[in-house]
């Protein structure tokens, strides 16, 4: 009895703790959404899990980072007979290879695949799932690049191991029985971000076959324009919070959240590079049934010298793939973008595509209206966490890659 009487105690004083620290708004999830109380329960269980993480930190009993690392890294599947599986290194980066055991006549395509995690946390298990599921229903080699994180690799460090990773397997795709004409980067939410910035990357090599194509999953594309329609509309709408967005996007890159209201503002950006950008981040590039739930035009602030002097990073392409020249641009393979209506980033995707179309780059476009960020990854999980969204998008995703 004694020990049930503690082992009740311990959990309620965890679940307090996480329920003081967690410092997020209560969930806004707008009307219309079909799996409301589904996502009202993901939402509160993120939440506690970042409260616990915090207060758990406080204690001084583990760092927040690596309880979040655990915890997303969870429970592994077990033994797939479908799938070969093996873990190598590429130079020193750590992969782990994913080939259908079902026999082929020719070469397969090949998928880089980059995990989300705001480049602080996720991990080739935490993504076991995905990896296994897109090699099964796509016939194709899967390469899960086990990018080093921060704050221990600080960035780009995250860029560079990606690239690298990208380089050697295509000089080497053959041995996996992999077409090197047919490598594709892919990418969910900050993967998106590595997958498209390694593409960029790639156009000028001519020692190597140019990328089939790209594969962007809500990817965060720009750290300048906090204030497009669906960082206003969903704000509060699970998981990723529009301050979460940001703190966690300052944490990354080891600058203090005590500026995030300044950048919320816009007060980063020179005068110059709003006249440079604007014809990329302005929300006049967004078509209007984007705007019609609750959004309003953005306050221009006064320039600070000194949050830009903090904020540099943000305006290197590798952070920022939007900005990234028209010369670069206009190089890049095709490729498939998905966008989520109930998501902050949502509009980050949407201005990528109007500036690849409008260099002529074909773009295979996926919005889910009911989908939110994070709905792939849930998806992958177990059925009990996939909401309708994630299994569109992911039929989606499998129809794109038959096509190439």
């Amino acid at each position: 009895m004694e020990l049930l009487l503690a082992i009740f105690l311990l959990a309620l004083t965890v679940f307090m703790a996480g329920a003081i620290y967690h410092e997020h708004p209560k969930a806004e999830i707008p009307p219309g959404f079909s799996q409301r109380k589904k996502l009202y329960f993901f939402h509160y269980l993120l939440n506690f899990g970042f409260g616990l993480a915090k207060f758990l930190d406080k204690l001084g009993l583990i760092s927040e980072i690596q309880i979040l690392r655990t915890a997303m890294d969870g429970i592994p599947p077990l033994k797939d007979n479908h799938l070969f599986i093996k873990d190598l290194r590429f130079e020193k980066i750590e992969v782990r290879i994913y080939q259908p055991k079902i026999p082929t006549t020719g070469q397969r395509r090949g998928i880089l695949y980059f995990h989300g995690g705001v480049g602080l946390f996720g991990s080739i298990r935490a993504y076991e799932r995905t990896c296994r599921s897109f090699a099964k229903t796509s016939n194709s080699v899967v390469v899960s690049v086990g990018y080093r994180l921060a704050p221990e690799y600080p960035h780009p460090v995250q860029f560079e191991d990606c690239l690298a990773a990208t380089i050697h397997f295509m000089r080497t795709a053959e041995d996996y029985g992999v077409d090197p004409t047919r490598v594709i980067v892919c990418g969910d939410s900050s993967g998106g971000t590595l997958a498209a910035a390694v593409a960029q990357a790639m156009v000028n090599r001519k020692d190597l076959p140019k990328l089939r194509a790209q594969i962007l999953i809500y990817p965060y594309l720009q750290g300048m324009n906090f204030n497009l329609p669906s960082y206003q509309q969903n704000k509060g709408v699970p998981a990723l919070l529009k301050e979460r967005t940001l703190s966690l996007g300052l944490k990354y890159l080891n600058k203090d959240v005590s500026i995030m209201n300044d950048m919320f503002k816009g007060v980063h950006i020179p005068e110059d590079f709003q006249l440079k950008y604007q014809k990329w981040l302005s929300s006049d590039n967004i078509p209007a049934e984007f705007k019609t739930r609750g959004y309003k035009p953005e306050k221009i602030h006064p320039f600070s010298e000194e949050i830009h002097a903090l904020t540099k990073t943000v305006f290197d392409p590798v952070c920022s793939p939007l900005i990234a020249e028209d010369t670069v641009i206009a190089q890049l393979p095709e490729a498939f973008i998905l966008t989520c209506e109930f998501d902050v980033l949502r509009d980050d995707g949407l201005l990528y595509k109007k500036r690849l179309e409008d260099h002529g780059i074909k773009v295979t476009w996926c919005h889910l209206e009911e989908g939110f960020h994070g709905t792939i990854y849930l998806a992958h999980l177990s059925r009990m966490t996939s909401f309708q969204s994630g299994n569109k998008g992911l039929q989606r995703i499998a129809d794109f890659l038959e096509s190439i």
